[in-house]
This record gives structure tokens, C-alpha cells and sequence, in this order.
């Protein structure tokens, strides 16, 4: 058999994407629990294909850009106010019979590329496009976080309102709930257990795109924000209490000369 080449693209859109709506836009899709998937017909002698992942990423299998594009405008369609492409991923898989599975040079080689095996290298290069989005956001509020900190540090102190620093907290929450909420994706998919060639070149595909240190490293910037903000806010809190005590002595001590003033 003839080795061939095969090319996986991934896109990580901002917004998740549903998809039990979805499949009313692709009735001749496939649907699981955690993936859409569907064929699509090139001029060529093989065809492409499509996985749509909930957690906000579509892998392209062997689609040119051109029809990429129209895809892309067919779940734009589906999906309404979708934002432009948050990050981009890419892996080429050589298929050849006489090479055993490895990967080298960013390049995974296979001996063969069975739909299985297909859907297994798709999901994990659309893991790690949405785990490049989520590592720009939580860089984003890390540099933040230091921000405030810095002025903490310079100046002793914080500002008065705390309302901002309630909603960034809100935000890293939120943030790190949906970074949690992505963990099944670093399980190994089914099609790995039953594979043990797959089963390899998955801990390789994972160990090429750093997939278990990025994450980690996610998990402890998130909550070196989440502790950082929340000690900001505690500071904010004592000052202002310190400030509500001080008007209350004042006004006591206001009471006591005006009525001194009274009484002579």
C-alpha cells in the first residue's frame, strides 16, 4: 500500500457550541456525547472530514482552505454571533504500512490511519487549540493580577471600591470552573483503550503538545490569581472598614462637643 499524507487543522472559537442544536444544521452528521462529525465530499478521489467538539473547537480532516472557509461560514450560520477564530492548531500524519507509529518533527507517522485513529489525533489537536485560548485569558488576568499587586506593593495599599475587585474574582472563578470543566477532555478516548498502537501514539501526541503540563500550569496560574485577588480584596475590605471606624469615632466625638457646646 502507497503511503499517504494526511492534514488535521483545528480552530477554537471563543463560545461553546451546543451540539444537539447543531445537528439540526447537519442532518447527515454523526453525534455523540462529546463530538459531531460528518463527511464532506471533495472533487478528489478521498474525501474530508469534520469534527465539531462542545468545548468550542472544529477539526478539519483533509479539507483545503477553500472548503474550510465555507464550513466555517456553514457554522457561522448555524451557530449565530460566533467571534472570529481564538486560536489555531495544526499536525500532519504520514500513513505508511512499513514505518511503525511515532511521532518526530511534528509529523505523526502511522502505519495506518483508521477512522478510529482519525478521531483520536482530531481530538487531540482540538484540545490543544482550546487549551491555547484559555492559556491567552488566563495570561491576560495573570498580567492583571501582578498589576495590582505591584500597586499593593509600591504604595501599601488599594483602592477603596471593591466592586471591580468582585468581579475580576468572578471572573477568574468562572474561568478556572470552565478549565475544570474541560478535564474529560484530557481522558483517553475510547478508541486509544481498544487500540494499543493508538494507545502509544496518544501519550506521544499528549507529550508533543504538552497537553497534562499546560494544563497544570493553567490550574496553578488560576488559582495564584484566584488567592492573590482574594488577599487584594481582604486588604480593601480592612481599609475601609478602618475608614468606617474612624468616621464613627468622629461623629461620637462631634456629639460630644456639641453637646459640651449645649451646656455652656
Amino acid at each position: 500500500m502507497q503511503a499517504s499524507e494526511h492534514h488535521f487543522h483545528a480552530l477554537a472559537f471563543v463560545e461553546n457550541l451546543p451540539l444537539k442544536e447543531l445537528s439540526v444544521a447537519y442532518p447527515g452528521a454523526r453525534r455523540t456525547l462529546h463530538e459531531l462529525s460528518f463527511t464532506v465530499k471533495l472533487d478528489g478521489a478521498s474525501d474530508g472530514s469534520v469534527f465539531i467538539y462542545p468545548f468550542g473547537a472544529v477539526v478539519f480532516q483533509d479539507v483545503p482552505p477553500e472548503r474550510r472557509d465555507v464550513e466555517t461560514a456553514r457554522l457561522r450560520a448555524a451557530r449565530r454571533g460566533l467571534t472570529e477564530t481564538a486560536a489555531v492548531e495544526g499536525l500532519r500524519v504520514l500513513a505508511d504500512q512499513n514505518c511503525a507509529p511515532r511521532i518526530a518533527g511534528g509529523v505523526l507517522t502511522l502505519d495506518e490511519l483508521t477512522p478510529d485513529r482519525a478521531k483520536v489525533v482530531a481530538l487531540t489537536v482540538a484540545q490543544s487549540a482550546a487549551m491555547e485560548y484559555y492559556e491567552r485569558i488566563v495570561d491576560d488576568m495573570f498580567a492583571r493580577t501582578e498589576r495590582i499587586v505591584n500597586q499593593l506593593e509600591t504604595r501599601g495599599t488599594v483602592p477603596y471600591r471593591t466592586r471591580p475587585l468582585h468581579r475580576f474574582i468572578g471572573t477568574a472563578i468562572g474561568t478556572r470552573n470552565e478549565v475544570v470543566s474541560i478535564l474529560h477532555l484530557l481522558d483517553k478516548p475510547d478508541e486509544a483503550w481498544e487500540d494499543p498502537g493508538m494507545d502509544r501514539i496518544y501519550g506521544e501526541l499528549r507529550a508533543e503538545f504538552d497537553l497534562g503540563d499546560r494544563y497544570r500550569s493553567l490550574e496553578l496560574k488560576l488559582r495564584s490569581v484566584q488567592d492573590s485577588l482574594e488577599l487584594v480584596l481582604d486588604v480593601a475590605r480592612d481599609r475601609r472598614l478602618v475608614l468606617l471606624e474612624t468616621i464613627v469615632v468622629l461623629l461620637i466625638l462631634s456629639e460630644i462637643v456639641l453637646a459640651l457646646t449645649k451646656m455652656h
